[in-house]
């Protein structure tokens, strides 16, 4: 039987036509995701999932394959509104009983020439798979690789896609032994001329122009290898229009920043993605420290802070996980150091249109 691909329309609300549809492919995703990283912990529900998919300055939209009216494979495309109008993201998941039958391949058929249609000349799939023996591929930056014989590192390859990055997935258990004396230990080393400063939820006004500055770095930072990442505009009224947009997730974005004293700026900042359900495991978004204030254990700092702050703010949580690219050794080290351990790894892989 042939499946039939169209776009699904984004639900204005989850109550709002096409809400259940948006929940089933979401669904889709997830189980297909809990499979390949080998853990549920990085699942999001649909309500927290539809802001992101509305989100102005990530432009997301979606296919889905059907089987006599089911959803049984869907496919995520993603761009960047005004300053990178070269790139597109995207994601492909089947449900495994429905694999082996050319789903998966006429949903990146589909995904691949919407890219085509808007102009995209570049497109970039993240995609999880487990530690393995056998043979494997290597990343070119020389940290990490993937397993040869993964079904969709194989789909991937003979669709003309290059392994550029490897990823690794990582997981800490909570809550974290001995966590108030790492916090004091990491505020001596640092030194008297960074202060600490923490919000749950919005960001405060005195530091929306200093998170614009972080968030622009973050995209220029953070390595990339052959990806060729585009840089991101933060603005004080982009930090504000992501704060609405959070509003709207049951999740919470728990915040640690360190300000250079001197200056009276941040330097540094790390996020928490929280979800209302302490049974869930909560998600490190960005972790970063300006390259001019490195070498003062900042980021240590940050990660013990925002973790203790946690425990404070929405205690309970069983765990975190984080994706750091391989080659990011520093920061593979501050998590070893508090804890986190590999649970899967992540190809980042790109196909020039």
């Amino acid at each position: 039987m042939t499946a039939t691909i169209e776009e699904l329309p984004i639900p204005e609300s989850m109550d709002a036509p096409g809400g259940d549809d948006f929940a089933r492919a979401i669904e889709v995703g997830n189980i297909v995701e809990a499979i390949t990283y080998g853990t549920p912990d990085l699942a999001y529900e649909p309500v927290e999932e539809l802001p992101y998919y509305r989100d102005p300055f990530h432009p997301q939209r979606m296919l889905v394959a059907r089987l006599d009216g089911a959803i049984v494979g869907t496919a995520r495309y993603e761009t960047q509104s005004e300053e990178d109008a070269d790139t597109a993201w995207i994601g492909v998941y089947v449900l495994p009983e429905f694999q082996s039958g050319g789903i998966g391949r006429a949903l990146a058929e589909a995904v691949e020439e919407l890219s085509r249609a808007e102009g995209r000349t570049k497109v970039v799939v993240y995609h999880g798979v487990q530690a393995g023996a056998g043979e494997q591929l290597a990343s070119p930056t020389g940290f990490g690789s993937v397993p040869a014989d993964d079904r969709a590192v194989r789909l991937l390859l003979a669709r003309g896609y290059r392994l550029e990055q490897v990823e690794r997935v990582s997981r800490l258990a909570l809550p974290v032994e001995a966590l108030e004396d790492r916090l004091v230990a990491a505020r001596r080393a640092s030194g008297p001329d960074y202060a600490l400063h923490y919000w749950h939820g919005p960001t405060p006004e005195r530091w929306r122009a200093d998170v614009a500055v972080l968030g622009n770095r973050m995209s220029t930072d953070a390595p990339s290898a052959g990806l060729e990442e585009p840089e991101e505009t933060w603005t004080e009224e982009r930090v504000i229009a992501a704060d609405v947009r959070d509003a709207a997730s049951p999740r919470t974005r728990t915040v640690a920043a360190v300000e250079h004293l001197p200056s009276g700026h941040l330097v540094g900042f790390t996020v928490l993605s929280v979800p209302e359900q302490a049974h869930r495991s909560a998600a490190q978004y960005a972790t970063l420290v300006l390259r001019e204030h490195r070498g003062h254990r900042l980021g240590m700092l940050l990660k013990v802070a925002n973790l203790a702050h946690l425990e404070r703010v929405s205690p309970g949580h069983p765990s975190v996980t984080t994706f750091n690219a391989e080659e990011n050794r520093h920061v593979l080290s501050v998590n070893e150091t508090l804890g986190f351990v590999p649970i899967a790894y992540e190809g980042a892989w790109r196909r020039d249109l």
